[in-house]
């Protein structure tokens, strides 16, 4: 008995259970949240056709336009100087940068004018007597012969009989060999071109100096050229003359100068043409990297948009009834951050700035700016 009474508890309580489970499953409500359509917000402006100046870019390093390297054509010891021959020393035009002891030279010049000397001196008597309408001139000569000085140019020689004489008697070699030896001479010192500053010193004074050794690089620090390659596209736009803005990066400095050269033959490896820019500026150095704006050409009825808003295909969004549509376009110029398009309506509304995830029949709002509230 008292196990058919557990047995008889257990299913009324299984029965129960089944029921209660039942009961509780149809109660429970599934609720399902209502999808809200996303609208983005898109940045636009109303297209109006102008005439958009277009603006070449280039970049380069500025360089001396007046530059020389300085290289020895004798041998010698590098002599001091007033002035160290140091990187950063000024010189005015005329001054010696370089001097070379040319000592031992300078006795064998004054020996061979000596012999030029002597050989006019012995023909004085025969011209006197041969040639007394020439003596003169020829006497004159040799008073002003000066040892110290560079040797002035013989008289001029007037008739055949005049020039056989002199030449017969060897005073025409005598004199070219002197003024050979005294251009020579010149070469032991090296005067400023003009006035500048050196940029490089590879000697030092008291040195060895042998004959073709490069001895440092001497510039005008008041005219720099920037060398820069522009598009064969743009070339023939180019005219020299033109003035072009200059700025460096680091700071934003902006400086004038214009193009001065342009050159004739297309670089075959970047289908590029050098042109180079004049600029003087106190506030200049060598090697400075500048930026030029260069003024190429004007560009009728276009107009100027970011290059990322210019899809594939060259198209771009425009914006009907709040949704997203695609027009051709014929993009002209392309710089590093800019396109220049034609060919877009006047009136059409386009995207101002790129939308992530934007694609045609897409429903967006446009931006209106809201004014700030004023905190109390």
């Amino acid at each position: 008995m008292r196990k058919i009474i557990f047995t008889g508890l257990g299913i009324l309580l299984i029965i129960i259970s089944i029921v209660l489970s039942k009961v509780i499953i149809d109660s429970k409500k599934t609720f399902k949240p209502k999808s809200e359509k996303v609208v983005k917000t898109v940045f636009t402006e109303v297209v109006e056709n102008k005439t958009i100046p277009i603006v070449v870019t280039a970049n380069g390093n500025l360089t001396a336009k007046q530059r020389v390297e300085l290289y020895a054509e004798v041998q010698g010891v590098f002599n001091r100087s007033s002035k160290l021959f140091k990187e950063g020393q000024s010189y005015k035009q005329g001054e010696t940068i370089i001097s070379i002891d040319a000592n031992e030279y300078s006795a064998s010049v004054q020996s061979a004018k000596s012999n030029l000397f002597n050989q006019l001196t012995a023909v004085m008597p025969d011209l006197r007597l041969d040639y007394p309408d020439i003596y003169s001139k020829w006497q004159g000569y040799l008073n002003d012969f000066d040892m110290s000085k560079s040797t002035p140019a013989l008289p001029e020689m007037t008739s055949e009989k005049e020039k056989f004489f002199i030449s017969g008697r060897g005073i025409l070699t005598s004199y070219y060999n002197v003024k050979n030896l005294e251009q020579r001479l010149s070469k032991y010192r090296i005067a400023a071109p003009f006035s500048g500053i050196l940029t490089e010193a590879l000697v030092t004074e008291g040195t060895l100096v042998r004959s073709g050794q490069k001895l440092g690089e001497f510039i005008n620090p008041e005219i720099y050229e920037l060398e820069v390659s522009i598009s064969k596209t743009y070339t023939d736009l180019l005219k020299v003359g033109e003035s072009v803005e200059l700025t460096n990066l680091d700071d934003n400095s902006k400086y004038k100068g214009k193009v001065t050269r342009i050159n004739g033959s297309i670089d075959q490896a970047s289908q590029t043409v050098k042109a180079y820019i004049e600029v003087d500026d106190k506030n200049l150095r060598e090697g400075m990297y500048l930026e030029a704006n260069l003024d190429a050409k004007k560009e009728e009825n276009a107009i100027e948009i970011d290059r990322s808003l210019l899809l594939e295909g060259n198209q771009i969004f425009v914006v009907r009834d709040s949704i997203l549509d695609i027009i051709d376009v014929d993009p002209v110029y392309f710089s590093d951050k800019r396109v220049v398009l034609k060919n877009v309506p006047d009136g059409v509304t386009i995207m101002s700035k790129p939308l992530i995830g934007a694609y045609t029949g897409m429903a967006v709002k446009i931006y209106s700016e809201q004014p700030e509230n004023t905190k109390g």
